[in-house]
């Protein structure tokens, strides 16, 4: 038996067949179901929606075998397929939330191994994804993801794409399944209602170790990154998302007053969003680069103690020997050298109060990387003549725009809502342009 998953936690799968028990699922009261997704989140056709009127996937890879049981093979479910979303949703007549279903959790067999993902943070919601099942670099992985719909049946539907019609219809038999525009699982009438805000704002383990102030202002700034994302179409996007910070010599206000600090916090709800593992790949630069541990959210305050520093030895990594002036060559080589021969996309957030000098090798370099998976959002720190930098986006010679650029003055000035706009307003475009042109597939 491995530890339980906790909300938002996830763990590799072997790649066998696997049988899974949803406890407190029961037909009539609260349905059991099952979302095949593509990299847009949704379904392909209504076929790609497992419940019990229609209880087997087009390819035969997931089958509902009772009403709170499911046999998922790995190896049955198409390439176009990202994403398994298990999901219940309570029945129209049963009064309250899934937050009163005593002991709803997943239990996953993966060979001898059990996994289980009790539901947790569930409220007010009538309908949730319970579990994810997906594709990482070529591998399964299982994820707690504890995340619904005030709305229930309808929101959850339509989140994923199927189409239901909102008119009462009657019950099919369980041995013919229903046309796509047939009646709800529960073969009730739902009315149409917007997804309750958080119902797609990831949240991952670690979070629930924040003070309540800490998790409240976190929580706001997630629902901003989401919202940011919702408008351009890319809320179930992943991509690995690395930090870079500028650690020269004219940084030093910045370092000594806690303005990295506070933007280093501002990208964690980012990585929540993005990142499969919510967790923030760091670096900092000066004349070399310094790798240091990832950012993740359970030991923040911790991580910006211990990594946050312009120059000394600091658990074990020293910070002189990368020197004080600049030169970005050297780190934007090496992520270069990370992006060949992956397949999952990369947001570079590399920030820096400017100084580029090598402005010929930083031009070939970004030409060079279009046509590798990453989109490198430049931001400037500070009032100052960013030069180069607000000149990359109007580079010609490049397969795909994959630089983005802009300036803040005073990163405690501007709002949440504005910085993220900002920041992952072309990330999406590029993600679009990218697969056109092949560089994603």
């Amino acid at each position: 038996m491995s530890p339980d998953l906790g909300r938002g936690a996830n763990t590799s799968l072997s790649g066998a067949p696997l049988d899974i028990a949803v406890s407190g699922a029961r037909q009539g009261t609260v349905d059991l179901m099952v979302f095949q997704l593509t990299a847009a989140g949704t379904v392909r056709t209504d076929a790609d929606f497992v419940f019990f009127n229609q209880p087997t996937s087009p390819e035969g890879g997931v089958r509902l075998t009772a009403p709170d049981r499911l046999a998922i093979d790995p190896s049955r479910v198409p390439a176009a397929i990202e994403r398994l979303a298990v999901a219940v949703t309570l029945d129209d007549a049963v009064p309250g939330s899934l937050a009163g279903i005593p002991g709803l959790a997943v239990v996953t067999a993966d060979g001898g191994t059990s996994i289980a993902a009790p539901s947790a943070g569930l409220t007010s919601e009538r309908s949730a994804v319970l579990i994810e099942i997906y594709r990482r670099q070529g591998a399964w992985k299982i994820r707690n993801v504890s995340a619904g719909w005030d709305g229930g049946f309808a929101d959850l539907v339509r989140e994923h794409g199927v189409v239901v019609d909102d008119s009462p219809a009657p019950a099919t038999p369980a041995a013919a399944p229903p046309s796509p525009t047939s009646a709800s699982p529960t073969s009730a009438s739902p009315t149409p209602q917007s997804p309750a805000p958080a119902g797609g704002v990831r949240s991952v383990a670690g979070e629930e170790k924040l003070s309540l102030e800490k998790r409240r202002t976190l929580n706001l700034r997630k629902e901003q990154v989401h919202k940011v994302l919702l408008t351009k179409q890319a809320q179930h996007e992943r991509a690995r998302i690395v930090l870079v910070m500028d650690k020269t010599g004219s940084m030093s206000a910045e370092y000594r007053t806690g303005v990295v600090h506070r933007v280093i916090e501002k990208m964690v709800p980012v990585a929540i969003a993005l990142d499969d593992d919510g967790s923030l790949e760091a670096y900092f630069y000066a004349k070399k680069f310094l790798r240091v541990p990832d950012v993740k959210v359970e030991y923040l305050d911790r991580w910006l103690g211990d990594f946050v520093h312009m120059r000394g030895t600091h658990e074990g990594y020293d910070y002189n020997a990368i020197g004080a002036v600049n030169d970005e060559i050297p780190i934007m080589e090496h992520l270069l050298d990370t992006l060949r021969g992956q397949s999952t996309p990369t947001l570079v957030l590399f920030f820096t109060d400017g100084g580029f000098s090598k402005r010929t090798q930083i031009r070939d370099l970004l030409k060079r990387a279009a046509e590798l998976p990453a989109f490198w959002q430049f931001v400037g720190i500070g009032n100052n003549n960013f030069g180069l930098l607000s000149q990359l986006d109007e580079m010609e010679g490049r397969v795909v725009d994959n630089v983005g650029f802009f300036s803040v003055a005073d990163i405690d000035r501007i709002d949440d809502a504005e910085l993220y706009r900002r920041l992952l307003g072309e990330f999406p475009d590029w993600l679009r342009a990218a697969r056109v042109a092949r560089i994603l597939s």
